[in-house]
């Protein structure tokens, strides 16, 4: 079976909130974490594409500005009538931009006509001359190339790092075809891509149209194999955003060459960074969410759980005590717990109401009940008395009979008792010495009877036909039997607040079952009736902690002990 746990409201309430804000807090927080890292995506992607998009302009207006001076000196090559002003010209130009390295004149064959650098230096004896890349002349008609970086190798002793941009002209000068070439620097460029960044850890590099890289700013982790980019998949990529596993991609092709600009930024660190904003934000969230549900729990406790701990508690008192129990309704703020007050303060008037009626209704019982009882011992008396009158009739005993139903006359007139319930102890004395008086009569030389009295008790009240019944008992069921000659005592004491009364006998005596049976038959027995009477109605009046004790024992002899209440003359009323 199952056990039903109980739990306090106060308890549901706060696991309610707790669990109410752990889970808002949650739910929250994961809404937030699937938007918030959308958002950073969408922000990344935004910078990334900034970032190479102006990336791209830079390198286009560099390229482009080196163009326009090739595009220039191609029109000096013609204007020149020798080559003396045509050597000055080109180192000129060579002067005027910083990141021009030097100027070079070929032939169709890619023998060197004219050259031209800033620093004047001497060419070497039998160059190999790297800026001159015959795959790449050869098959140059109109328009420009641009080559690989590569180490310019025309000077002696000199070894920079540059690009060739190159352009066909006729020359009239050495009327024939040749390629006009600037080797320029790539610091510039390099540089600039050097301090682009995207995100934390993201940077940019220059690939060609074949995938081949023209600058990355970790080109010697590039040249010692410590790092590796993908450029043959990444030169197919078209311009936009590309995701590839763990990296982002954002090509854009330049409109001055085939050259591409590729950005490369990391899932990884946008996702650790909307991690630790997710946790940084749920930690906010969650003491803002503590914070709201302290101020709801109060809220609740003052509206919900003081108003409900009150009726508890004034309904727990009210089953201890309901008589005297008063009860005021809550003026709740909420309407439920203000009605549910309202009609248990109703309950509680009409129940105190109830009870009232029922006590009333239980008096009325109860003297119904003592009346009935009297009717019993009344009865019950008058016949044992009228046997032993008849008996002495029979025997022709005149004189004792005319005693007894004197004594009978006598006994009855103290019974009356003008309808009154309670008569003096000094009447309930006289009561017992007559019936004492009558049975003597029958049970002559059988038993002797004694009163030892406390003659200041003997103006206190008491129930009448309170003793009579017990010397009965100890008459028929104790001494009736015996061969020896009875005795009957009957003593009257106090006992602070109370009065006992003791009915003694020599008698047969009785075991303990005996005596408990004795007080609880019932009505319906053909013995004992009077004993139980008199239990009962004692008990009624004064309280279950007065009434009769037995205490007997075999061949020795029975105590009937009777308790009751000090009742002084003109007070009987109140029982």
């Amino acid at each position: 079976m199952f056990k039903h746990n109980k739990i306090k409201l106060s308890v549901l309430i706060i696991a309610i909130v707790v669990f109410g804000v752990i889970f808002s807090t949650l739910a929250s927080t994961l809404f937030f974490g699937v938007f918030y890292e959308k958002s950073m995506f969408n922000s990344a992607y935004f910078s990334s594409k900034q970032s190479v998009l102006q990336a791209n302009e830079t390198v286009s207006n560099y390229v482009s500005s080196i163009k326009n001076k090739l595009d220039n000196l191609c029109k000096e090559t013609d204007d020149c009538v020798d080559k003396s002003s045509l050597k000055s010209a080109v180192s000129t130009a060579a002067r005027l931009e910083e990141d021009i390295y030097c100027v070079m004149i070929y032939d169709m064959q890619g023998n060197l006509l004219l050259d031209g650098n800033v620093n004047k230096e001497n060419v070497k004896n039998n160059p190999t001359n790297l800026s001159y890349d015959k795959s790449v002349f050869s098959n140059l008609k109109d328009g420009y190339v641009i080559t690989q970086p590569h180490v310019n190798t025309l000077y002696e002793n000199k070894y920079p790092w540059v690009v060739t941009i190159a352009k066909k002209e006729y020359s009239n000068l050495f009327s024939q075809q040749v390629f006009v070439a600037i080797d320029f620097k790539f610091s510039s460029i390099a540089k600039y891509i050097d301090k682009l960044s995207i995100g934390q850890r993201g940077y940019c590099y220059i690939i060609n149209s074949k995938g081949e890289i023209i600058y990355h700013p970790q080109q010697q982790m590039l040249f010692s194999g410590l790092k590796k980019e993908n450029t043959n998949e990444i030169s197919g990529f078209a311009d936009g955003i590309h995701r590839k596993k763990d990296n982002i991609y954002n090509i854009s092709s330049l409109t001055s060459c085939n050259w591409k600009i590729v950005g490369v930024s990391f899932n990884d660190e946008i996702t650790q960074t909307v991690r630790n904003q997710v946790v940084i934000g749920s930690v906010f969230a969650i003491l803002f969410s503590l914070l709201i549900s302290i101020v709801i729990y109060f809220l609740l406790s003052r509206t919900v759980t003081r108003p409900v701990r009150r009726l508890v508690d004034s309904m727990q008192k009210f089953e201890k005590q309901a008589e005297s129990f008063e009860y005021k309704a809550d003026m709740s703020n909420v309407v439920e717990f203000q009605t549910l007050s309202a009609s248990f303060e109703h309950m509680v008037l009409m129940i105190q109401s109830l009870v009232e009626k029922v006590h009333a209704e239980e008096i009325v019982l109860r003297k119904t009940e003592l009346k009935a009882l009297q009717a019993q011992i009344n009865p019950h008396f008058l016949y044992n008395t009228l046997d032993s009158i008849q008996w002495m009739c029979e025997q022709e005993n005149s004189k004792d009979a005319v005693k007894m139903v004197g004594a009978l006359a006598k006994l009855f007139r103290i019974s009356i008792s003008h309808g009154n319930e309670f008569i003096t102890i000094n009447d309930e004395l006289k009561h017992a010495e007559s019936y004492l008086i009558i049975q003597s009569y029958r049970y002559k030389n059988q038993f002797t009877y004694s009163f030892d009295v406390d003659e200041s008790v003997l103006g206190y009240m008491c129930n009448k036909i309170t003793i009579q019944p017990f010397i009965e008992n100890a008459i028929y069921h104790g001494l009736d039997r015996m061969v020896d000659e009875g005795e009957i005592k009957i003593i009257v004491e106090r006992s602070g607040k109370d009065i006992v009364i003791k009915v003694k006998d020599n008698g047969l005596g009785m075991t303990e079952e005996q005596c408990k049976t004795i007080l609880q038959k019932d009505r319906s027995d053909s013995k004992g009736i009077g004993v139980k009477n008199v239990n009962d109605r004692l008990k009624i009046y004064f309280g279950k902690e007065y009434g009769i004790t037995i205490d007997s024992e075999l061949d020795v002899g029975t105590t009937v002990t009777i308790k009751i209440p000090k009742i002084v003359k003109g007070q009987e009323n109140e029982y």
